[in-house]
């Protein structure tokens, strides 16, 4: 009989491991997030970490400034350098018992691009692509692809990735809403821009938040109780796979043809926490200007909706708290309009994002006149890109420019009508159609369709069969007929007023 070490006992192992793996060579090493080509946070402190042989004195030298320490115990040394505005090119160096030399580093903003498949999408599937990606080198745009990983524990370091700046061959592999975002702030605040691409399609956003932040929360145990059923289709899974390994074995002792099977995935990449530990977790010493982020379809089932609002502030909240640089800017993608399965209701999961915006220093990019209604992954991420990007100008540049389409604030009754206020109202307009897409419900809480008028930076709903409404909601579909603008050419957000 076979010994197996328990779980925690082999991460401990492979920590200590890769610990001391500077000691037993005696040199200095870095993590892979550190790396030539890279950008730095402009006017934050730079971190340089690392390993080295216990006690191996370390001096990092960059923009004319020397800071030196120790490696610990543990053969791990970290050190600050000032912070300095944007430029470069910069050399850096490390030296300890070896030197190492990173080459063409810019100081500017980094922002990470997290999400599923959506924010994954790359540039060369862009209805834009022709076009721009023979146009895609700039120098000062930096990109860096985290290499698709899960763990059941934090990990320190990357696997695989590396700095590059952005040429038509490198662009085209990366996401395209990241590219066209980091595009536009490059161009508009004339400042490097940087931007991690940690992405992977079809994932939960519990995989991206740490288990720390999970496990604080009782709101959230359903996110545990779907791993355990999960689990089970694992384990049956891996069981289905023994048997075809060994019928496939068989046919071939037999000469003949291999059995064609259906193949089901393990499903560690919505583990909850998988996907923080192994790529999110080794980014977070890494000083960053702020996040963009698009996900939200595989949290659509009705099974899980009902804790996304919870979870998804939950996982904004903790990358802040793991990265431990203030309430920096998150921005996201609401979902689009996708005619998807009745099992999943897309349009809960935008009011989650929706009321999300309470959380300080947020920002929605409504996307919710750009979707494929056949196709869950809309080619128009030009257009993404750049309503992020008027987030990010307005949130994090001070910008003084509209940034959102119309976002609802209150309901009020007047009579047999309900009058809805919005901000970002002004010059509101129907455009493209009828202004349609608004329901009204009485104290039954039945919805019927409503005739809908633009009054000032407001709307004035009735309906013939609803004598006394109280509710309202707009878009309340997986992929509705919107039609509300403001005077900047941003669509209003679906919304309901029933909390």
């Amino acid at each position: 009989m076979s010994f197996q070490f328990p779980a925690l006992l082999r991460f401990a192992i492979s920590l200590f491991a890769f610990f001391y793996a500077g000691s037993i060579y005696g040199e200095v090493t870095l993590p892979k997030v550190l790396d030539s080509h890279m950008v730095v946070q402009r006017d934050l402190p730079v971190h340089m970490w690392g390993w080295a042989a216990a006690g191996e004195s370390v001096t990092v030298s960059f923009r004319g400034q020397d800071r030196t320490t120790a490696a610990n115990d543990l053969g791990l040394w970290s050190v600050y350098m000032p912070p300095g505005a944007a430029g470069g090119p910069f050399q850096l160096t490390v030296k300890g018992n070896n030197t190492i030399t990173l080459e063409d580093i810019l100081v500017g903003d980094v922002w990470v691009a997290g999400g599923q498949s959506n924010m994954e999408f790359e540039m060369r599937k862009a209805s834009t692509a022709a076009v721009d990606l023979p146009k895609a080198a700039d120098d000062k745009i930096r990109l860096m692809i985290v290499k698709k990983e899960f763990s059941e524990f934090p990990k320190t370091d990357l696997d695989g990735t590396a700095w590059t700046a952005s040429t038509p061959e490198s662009a085209k592999e990366f996401s395209a809403v990241a590219w066209y975002f980091a595009q536009e702030i490059e161009q508009r605040e004339h400042v490097p821009v940087g931007v991690i691409d940690s992405t992977w399609g079809g994932t939960v956003a519990e995989a991206w938040t740490s288990l720390t932040a999970l496990g604080a929360d009782p709101g959230l145990a359903p996110v545990f109780t779907a791993r355990g059923h999960m689990t089970e289709r694992e384990a049956s899974a891996s069981l289905e796979q023994k048997v075809r390994t060994r019928l496939i074995d068989e046919a071939k002792v037999q000469g003949k043809p291999a059995p064609k099977f259906a193949w089901h995935p393990v499903l560690n990449t919505w583990a909850p926490a998988q996907l923080f530990n192994a790529m999110i977790a080794p980014l977070t010493p890494f000083p960053i200007r702020g996040v963009i982020w698009y996900q939200g379809e595989s949290n659509s089932a009705l099974e899980r909706y009902p804790t996304y609002e919870r979870l998804f502030r939950t996982m904004i909240e903790d990358w802040r708290n793991q990265w431990s640089i203030g309430d920096f800017p998150f921005l996201y993608v609401q979902l689009a309009n996708f005619k998807s399965t009745p099992a999943e209701e897309y349009f809960q999961i935008r009011e989650s994002q929706r009321r999300t915006l309470e959380l300080r220093n947020t920002g929605m990019a409504v996307t919710i006149d750009i979707g494929n209604p056949d196709d869950v992954h809309p080619t128009d991420k030009l257009t993404v890109g750049r309503r992020l990007a008027l987030a990010a100008r307005a949130l994090s540049y001070g910008e003084q420019l509209e940034f959102s389409g119309p976002l609802y604030r209150q309901v009020t009754p007047e009579g047999s009508n309900l009058r809805v206020w919005f901000d970002h109202a002004t010059s509101l307009e129907a455009k493209g159609g009828a202004l349609t897409g608004f329901e009204v419900a009485g104290t039954d809480g039945q919805f019927a369709p409503a005739d809908a008028k633009i009054d000032g930076s407001t709307v004035v709903l009735s309906s013939p069969s609803v004598v006394l409404p109280v509710a309202a909601r707009y878009g309340w579909a997986n992929s509705p007929e919107c039609h509300l603008y403001n005077g900047a050419g941003l669509p209003a957000s679906p919304f309901t007023s029933i909390k």
